[in-house]
């Protein structure tokens, strides 16, 4: 079959997985597909562009399961699977923290190849995401817009950069120096061309047919810290300040389309890698499937869920929630889910994340859902869940998706007792259907990272040190 005949009978299958039966019945289609990426559901970290978190795809389910880890040395973050359904990882190494992407054998997750690529930021070795022909798109240290492709010779398989782009200039130009800034996520909007975030709130994008890159600072003194999305209105970029939606003018250039301020509260909470929003933003809706757009404020004493309308960035409502999350909202249909991180025991923070208030607190999980009507925010459901994954959520069965972390004595990185459970939650209800221990030394902490789940039901999970493979047995 051709990668043409693959792509249509892929999108064919998660056509019928999302227009039938009760789960989808329940929350309602997926987000648009974005032409310039690879599948629905397994292209980005957060599965779509619109960061919903949501997959087309049945998970492994509440029944047996298989569970293997691969170490790795590295923590794995994002884990991706194009059209040709070979997995791909981009990690950071323990070593030096510099970003290394693997290639997966989709039947054991064992490496089949590797490539390591210049350290930069930080987010720059987390955030990526797969194009239209599976190739990884990123940003190194070098300032390079990277098109990574893969392909067999012979028996081995090579992983190798395709295209560089040199976008240095628009990510520093603002700030006068070669090093000032560096690009902390990429996404692709519904036009093609490749827009990225700075860690200094610089926003801007690279033509993919001219190699040209333009830019604009966001706000003075901002940071980005979490990813970026982009639908069919336009792309929006949370800073540790504000909300924007931001598209370009009739000459071409970047422009803020709208800014929400919201309440960043007076420090970072323990549990979150930054002062200010922990969340990716999350495009969202019962129709377009993109006129909401969420996220969560970072206020004392609880969070806020904030929703607003996409094309003008009204405000629809807000909803305290948990009292702190570093974690994007699941978003399908009207339902938003929101999981806390409140207190999770991060082995270290990013440099410059300045002091948490108050210094220490306990890890005590819990999970909310919020539908949104023509009458504001709703809280449908609330429970303790301890997640310690971003969760996912699928729209063919109806289930949430995460790893919870038991611990009896809380430390600051996984001790003699921690337990690593793969958790399955009916998210109609909150109820957990199941829990099943799969670690329980520091080589298998989830760190909060994302879940992706594959056409096949398989489960890939990061962990600090490598992966973990979930499959039905």
């Amino acid at each position: 079959m051709g990668r043409i005949a693959a792509t249509a009978a892929l999108c064919l299958t998660v056509s019928l997985m999302v227009t039938t039966g009760t789960a989808a019945a329940e929350f309602g289609s997926l987000p648009p597909a974005n032409p310039h990426l690879g599948p629905p559901g397994t292209a980005t970290m957060h599965g779509d562009a619109e960061s919903s978190d949501a997959t087309p795809f049945a998970g492994p389910g509440t029944g047996s399961i298989d569970s293997d880890f691969r170490e790795l040395a590295a923590a794995c973050p994002t884990i991706l699977q194009g059209a040709d359904g070979i997995p791909q990882a981009l990690c950071t190494k323990i070593i030096d923290r510099a970003p290394k992407v693997f290639l997966l054998d989709p039947g054991s997750g064992q490496p089949l190849a590797s490539l390591d690529l210049a350290k930069g930021s930080l987010l720059g070795g987390v955030y990526a995401y797969l194009d239209s022909d599976d190739r990884m798109v990123t940003v190194d240290g070098s300032g390079q817009l990277l098109r990574i492709g893969h392909r067999k010779d012979g028996d081995d398989w090579k992983l190798f950069v395709e295209t560089r782009t040199d976008i240095a200039q628009s990510v520093t130009g603002h700030c006068g120096g070669s090093d000032c800034d560096a690009v902390s996520s990429v996404m692709p909007d519904f036009d093609g061309r490749v827009w990225f975030a700075t860690d200094n709130a610089v926003a801007g994008y690279s033509d993919p047919a001219t190699g040209a890159a333009r830019s604009i600072v966001l706000g003075p003194g901002e940071k980005v810290a979490n990813s970026i999305s982009t639908a069919p209105e336009g792309v929006s970029i949370a800073t540790t300040h504000a909300l924007y939606l931001v598209d370009v003018d009739e000459t071409g250039g970047p422009r803020i389309v709208w800014r929400q301020a919201y309440d960043r509260g007076p420090a970072r909470k323990p549990g979150q890698l930054s002062w200010g929003t922990g969340a990716t933003p999350t495009f969202f809706g019962p129709g377009s499937g993109t006129e909401y757009v969420a996220i969560t404020d970072n206020a004392v004493p609880k969070e806020n869920l904030l929703v607003f309308d996409t094309a003008g960035g009204n405000p629809v409502c807000s909803v305290p929630t948990v009292k702190g999350t570093e974690n994007s909202p699941i978003g399908s249909g009207n339902s938003l889910f929101v999981a806390s991180t409140y207190g999770y025991p991060y082995p270290a923070v990013p440099e410059g994340a300045g002091d948490s208030d108050p210094a220490h607190a306990s890890f005590t999980g819990g999970m909310v859902r919020v539908d949104v009507s023509g009458s504001g925010c709703q809280v449908k459901w609330t429970n303790d869940v301890l997640s310690a994954a971003v969760p996912r959520l699928s729209v063919a069965d109806g289930k949430i998706y995460t790893v919870a972390r038991h611990s009896i004595i809380s430390t600051g990185s996984a001790g003699l007792t921690d337990t690593f459970r793969y958790t399955v939650i009916d998210a109609a209800t909150g109820r957990v259907d199941t829990e099943k221990v799969i670690g329980a030394t520091a080589v298998h902490n989830t760190l909060q990272m994302v879940g992706t789940i594959a056409p096949d039901r398989t489960l890939y999970q990061g962990t600090m040190s490598g992966l973990f493979r979930i499959a039905p047995r």
